[in-house]
């Protein structure tokens, strides 16, 4: 099946009301997406929030009746913005990034592989497939954890990989020589890919992947959590809880401008190293590394 996209300025309408429109009239699924250039992070519950120039995108299917879509929108909502359709190929979407990416470094010995691509003879090498999860280690938050990981001594040590998203971090645990790891994401799809990418890499039976923080138990030599600043401080007793006396730790996620905060949230804790600072277009991202305190 072809598809069509039928993409529109939101200006100043109500988003939910233009989503409603375009779902009767067949869309199989709608979008909001920033038509500037300010990113929205870290909502609060129940928010939905916006950017200033915003645009929405309904996929259409074949056979669509744009004339009656576009008289709808403009009968209803006092208004039609500028708008256009686009047509799309049928493909498999999830798959798409397969196409611009090849074998990736980070670090000496570690590289990540996407699909049937190769790494050196001597690497240490993960074959990964995120499939709808997050991290595939082109983010300059998981890249930074990654090449944390290959610097730091993991041999027989046990690993925690909290909001595991793929599970790039926990699977380069164990390739390292993480002793065992742990891998928890509250998102479905993360939980299942977490589990197909650790069979596809021979290590399906070392992993223990769960979808609550309940699951975890006990405490862990090493802990990696890329998520977000927010969470990141709000989780800070129950991630500290889980590290041992004398553990490593990464934080990942946080731009420059909330280090302070996540610095003062973990202080009672953590003696943390300096700061590794990575750019990606107009935001840099920072790795934050230490160890738990003496008890």
């Amino acid at each position: 099946m072809n598809w069509q996209q039928f993409v529109m300025d939101l200006r100043t309408l109500d988003a939910d009301q233009v989503e409603e429109i375009l779902l009767r009239h067949g869309a199989q699924s709608v979008t909001l997406t920033d038509a500037g250039d300010r990113p929205v992070l870290e909502p609060a519950p129940g928010e939905t929030p916006l950017w200033g120039d915003t645009c929405i995108t309904g996929l259409f299917g074949d056979g669509a009746d744009f004339d009656a879509l576009r008289h709808d929108l403009n009968t209803e909502l006092g208004a039609l913005p500028e708008h256009r359709i686009e047509s799309l190929e049928d493909r498999v979407w999830e798959r798409e990034w397969l196409n611009d990416f090849g074998p990736m470094r980070f670090g000496d010995r570690l590289w990540i592989c996407p699909g049937d691509s190769r790494a050196p003879d001597d690497a240490v090498t993960i074959h990964l497939d995120p499939g709808l999860a997050f991290g595939t280690g082109t983010h300059p938050t998981t890249a930074l954890c990654l090449e944390w990981l290959d610097g730091i001594d993991t041999r027989g040590k046990s690993l925690l990989d909290y909001g595991c998203g793929s599970g790039v971090l926990a699977i380069a645990g164990l390739k390292l020589g993480c002793g065992d790891a742990v891998a928890m994401d509250i998102d479905p799809q993360a939980v299942t890919a977490t589990r197909e990418n650790a069979a596809r890499n021979g290590i399906g039976d070392e992993l223990e992947v769960f979808g609550s923080d309940a699951d975890i138990q006990g405490s862990f030599d090493v802990l990696v959590a890329n998520i977000l600043a927010g969470p990141l401080a709000d989780l800070r007793e129950s991630l500290v809880s889980r590290l041992s006396s004398g553990g490593e730790i990464a934080l990942s996620g946080i731009l420059s401008e909330q280090v302070d905060e996540v610095l003062a949230a973990y202080a009672p804790w953590i003696a943390f190293d300096e700061p590794a600072l990575r750019s990606q277009g107009t935001q840099t991202w920072v790795r934050l590394t230490g160890r738990r305190k003496d008890d």
